[in-house]
C-alpha cells in the first residue's frame, strides 16, 4: 500500500459536514481535543486523534440538516476529563457520564454542527454473555 500525506490515518474516516467549516474544526479542537492535520481552503479540514481521523466538510447545501440517527463514537483515556473540556467549550451534553454493566463509562453530546457524538472509556473487561450479548469472534 502507497503511504500518501495527504491523506488523514486511520482505515475508516468519518466525514461531517458542517456550514462553516473552520469555526466547526476549531471548536471541534477546542472542545473535544482534536488536532488540526491539512486544512484544505476553507471547505475541508482534516483532524486527528490518537492516530484516527475525521474529515470537516462543507454542508453542500446550507439549508440540509444533520441526520441524528448517526453518532460518531471515540474511545478517550478519561471520560470525565473528556467531559469537563467539552462542556466548559459549550457543548451541549445529552447524556452525562454514565457507568454501563458491559464496562464502559460513557457520555454523550451535540456539536455545535447538530452531529451526535459519544465517549467511551473502558472501566471492566466485561464479559458479554454477562449482559447479554454474545460474541461472534475474538478481535484480533
Amino acid at each position: 500500500m502507497i503511504t500518501n500525506r495527504s491523506m488523514p490515518p486511520g482505515i475508516i474516516i468519518p466525514e461531517l459536514a458542517y456550514p462553516d467549516v473552520l469555526e466547526a474544526a476549531a471548536w471541534l479542537c477546542r472542545a473535544l481535543g482534536f488536532r488540526e492535520r491539512l486544512r484544505i481552503a476553507d471547505h475541508r479540514v482534516q483532524l486527528t486523534y490518537e492516530g484516527c481521523s475525521i474529515v470537516v466538510t462543507e454542508l453542500p447545501n446550507h439549508g440540509q440538516t444533520v441526520d441524528h440517527a448517526h453518532a460518531v463514537m471515540v474511545h478517550v483515556a478519561d471520560v470525565d476529563q473528556h467531559h469537563a473540556r467539552a462542556r466548559a467549550a459549550g457543548a451541549r451534553v445529552l447524556q452525562p457520564p454514565t457507568d454501563y454493566p458491559y464496562g464502559e463509562r460513557q457520555y454523550s453530546l451535540e456539536d455545535i454542527g447538530g452531529h451526535r457524538w459519544k465517549f467511551s472509556q473502558s472501566i471492566a473487561d466485561a464479559d458479554p454473555a454477562e449482559w447479554g450479548g454474545t460474541l461472534m469472534t475474538e478481535s484480533p
